[in-house]
């Protein structure tokens, strides 16, 4: 419905008079618009735009329809307009939305974005010290809980082609922190992790496949109170630098969702109760360093 004005260069106007007579604008309101194309003009669906004041605060942010098309209402005044999209470079750019007005800042075209750096062939290990492995639960079906483990050793070895690498991961399980004690003991004992009969939790992984620009999925076994299952970790591949004392590192991001009865994490004698302790799926969210063995 938007696309004949949508494709106007027209910087402002009245939200009536650019094709918008059935869009409500608020009082004291205006639009603000763009299509979003890749260097061959096709449209960059789901890019993710986010608007701010002259103040720099996030006014309103979303992703891009299928046409590539950015639509905000927003209150009269100044504004930037990011917009960020897997395997492009940014855009950033302004404009200035009258009372009842549109204004409109085209066709952005985002540009290819150089890939970083892949890690050098060789032996490397995780970090700890700048790596975090963090989760996220539902607590008795309610609130959300926030752990991590603070007890971690990894290895990965860097293939020259990058997609025959492969990655080992040990954490003790005893580790987890929730900031709560009673928590906390409660998560090592037998209704949860029974730390004392399985004291690790391992990930192993030699397939790496690249799902384009710096996306990768890493897929291995996890084991988990003695289940081992194949996870994904949806991975974001962040480049190669130094640290303060010069030596080279490289980070990433990844995720994934467990499902807790997937490792037989029933907790039998709670939900006999009718407590539903932690809800049935986990998130995992990683920052990971690594640098050069030895």
């Amino acid at each position: 419905m938007f696309g004949r004005w949508l494709g106007s260069r027209a910087k402002s106007g009245t939200a009536q008079s650019n094709g918008l007579a059935g869009l409500q604008v608020p009082q004291n309101a205006g639009v603000l618009s763009c299509r979003v194309l890749d260097p061959v003009s096709e449209p960059v669906r789901q890019a993710e735009f986010v608007v701010t004041d002259s103040a720099g605060r996030k006014v309103v942010g979303g992703e891009t329809d299928p046409f590539g098309n950015v639509v905000a209402t927003v209150p009269s005044g100044d504004y930037r307009l990011g917009v960020t999209a897997e395997g492009f470079t940014p855009f950033h750019g302004s404009a200035a939305v009258a009372e009842s007005g549109h204004a409109s800042l085209g066709d952005v075209t985002l540009q290819v974005a150089q890939p970083p750096q892949l890690p050098d062939p060789g032996e490397w290990e995780i970090e700890p010290s700048h790596t975090q492995i963090a989760f996220t639960a539902r607590h008795i079906g309610m609130a959300r809980i926030h752990g991590r483990f603070n007890t971690f050793a990894g290895a990965v070895r860097i293939a020259d082609r990058m997609e025959d690498s492969a990655m080992h991961v040990i954490i003790d399980a005893s580790s987890i922190d929730t900031n709560v004690q009673m928590r906390d003991d409660h998560l090592r004992s037998a209704d949860f992790l029974d730390v004392a009969r399985y004291p690790t939790l391992e990930f192993y992984s030699d397939r790496f496949v690249h799902r384009g620009g710096t996306r990768w999925g890493v897929t291995g076994a996890l084991t988990l109170h003695g289940v081992s299952r194949t996870v994904t970790l949806d991975t974001q591949y962040l480049g190669v630098g130094n640290g303060l004392e010069g030596e080279t590192r490289a980070a990433c991001r990844a995720t994934t969702e467990l499902h807790r009865e997937d490792f037989t994490l029933t907790w039998q004698t709670m939900l006999a109760r009718g407590i539903a302790v932690v809800g049935p799926s986990i998130t995992i969210e990683m920052d990971i360093q690594i640098v050069p063995k030895g």
